[in-house]
């Protein structure tokens, strides 16, 4: 069994003395990988500094394009699991064994981490607590299971989902809701676990100010109708093809 702790970062050199030490302690099985979204600062330096594998992109990708980076190469590497978690510290490293652990058993194939079942230890914005509550409402209708925490970039899943995100189209920006609708056409099972939920140690989140959570959401409802649009259009297009149709 090998585990893969997948980490997008840009420009997270603060963060990650506080975030991988306390990470390899938790769970010490489990190789880490930081994606270097061409920071500006010492990411990649600090990450290696630290113990961690480092790929490093040449571009800007943005935080989709860096995990799905990661996907591929856990795939490549063939990892049977991972784990997706952020740089920031506020997806907390204490929670990773309850929400691998699903998933280890069999119980599903992606666990989604839920600040709501969990903790959550700051406040956010009014626009963003309205976002949260949109996505979890359009990802029940869509999908008839109840999702509180649809936003969520804390998950744990098995090798078949990993793969599958690695070859399949996968959001540059803001993989969140969209994802999970994905996810669900596709045949795939997802379970929320609790989990603690912390604000990021220093930096600014990619979420910062209204303007940009305007932006999210009104992208977010863009890819959303993308998704169901090429579920009901393309028969078969969100099949994995690594996995035989079923008699």
């Amino acid at each position: 069994m090998s585990i893969l702790i997948i980490i997008p970062a840009h420009n997270e050199a603060d963060n990650l003395p506080h975030v991988l030490p306390h990470l390899r302690e938790i769970i010490p099985e489990a190789d880490i990988l930081v994606v270097d979204d061409h920071s500006t600062d010492a990411t990649a330096a600090i990450a290696r500094s630290l113990g961690a594998q480092v790929v490093r992109l040449p571009n800007n990708l943005g935080y989709g394009g860096a995990v799905q980076t990661g996907f591929r190469y856990g795939a490549e590497f063939g990892y049977d699991y991972a784990v997706m978690m952020d740089a920031d510290g506020q997806h907390d490293p204490d929670s990773v064994p309850a929400l691998l652990a699903p998933v280890l058993a069999g119980v599903c194939d992606v666990a989604l981490g839920s600040r709501f079942k969990g903790r959550m230890t700051y406040h956010t914005s009014f626009i963003r607590r309205l976002g949260m509550k949109l996505f979890a409402t359009i990802t029940h209708i869509l999908t008839g299971q109840e999702i509180t925490d649809a936003t969520s970039g804390f998950q744990a899943m098995n090798r078949e989902v990993m793969r599958f995100f690695a070859e399949e189209n996968y959001p540059s920006d803001y993989p969140d809701a969209d994802t999970l609708i994905m996810l669900h056409f596709a045949g795939f099972r997802v379970q929320e676990e609790p989990v603690v939920m912390h604000e990021r140690i220093a930096g600014e989140s990619m979420h910062g100010d209204s303007l940009k959570s305007v932006y999210y959401i009104a992208k977010m409802l863009l890819s959303i109708f993308m998704v169901y649009f090429r579920y009901h259009t393309q028969a078969g297009a969100l099949r994995p093809r690594h996995v035989e149709a079923q008699p």
